[in-house]
């Protein structure tokens, strides 16, 4: 099971757009996938979902992520790194079925010029350190205003050439 995840919970963002592009990529391509949007998190999951304690409404997100084997993380850029909700997300999941020994894919992207390059280090740090294994290419979109329509389509050339390349790999991996 594939299940993209929507880094952030801000309202009608562009990361959840990128989200739907590449699940109907894949889906193109043959292979269904999840999308799982930070917004959908328990509002309160900070209270009721750390530190081994588990409420009804976050259980079947835990039971999404314990049954996924690919993750594709598409990560906006937050002052300099990814949002906090999702490294709060991370820890709320449950050690170590979550994500040990799985694989990701990770895509940043900004408003901005360099496509939450420092992001994806900082987050890929954290993979390390769950054994969630990361394919090697990483996807940098800068500009993202500039890169999708209003529809949630890419249409720059080259990007689009860049994801199908990623995908190809990430469905491989």
């Amino acid at each position: 099971m594939i299940t993209i995840i929507a880094s952030t919970n801000r309202p009608a963002s562009s990361t959840l757009k990128l989200a739907k592009y590449y699940q109907k990529l894949m889906l193109n391509k043959g292979v269904e996938a999840n999308i799982l949007s930070m917004a959908e998190l328990p509002a309160d999951f900070i209270q009721t979902d750390m530190f081994g304690s588990r409420s009804e409404a976050f259980e079947p997100i835990q039971q999404l992520i314990t049954n996924t084997q690919k993750f594709l993380f598409v990560i906006p850029e937050y002052n300099g790194s990814f949002p906090g909700i999702l490294k709060a997300f991370m820890d709320a999941c449950t050690f170590p079925d979550s994500f040990y020994d799985k694989k990701a894919a990770l895509v940043g992207l900004s408003s901005g010029t360099y496509g939450n390059v420092r992001g994806l280090e900082h987050f890929a740090g954290i993979c390390s350190y769950l054994h969630l294994h990361v394919l090697p290419l990483r996807l940098h979109i800068p500009g993202i205003r500039k890169e999708m329509n209003a529809e949630g389509t890419l249409f720059e050339e080259k990007t689009v050439n860049f994801v199908n390349e990623q995908v190809d790999k990430f469905l491989k991996f």
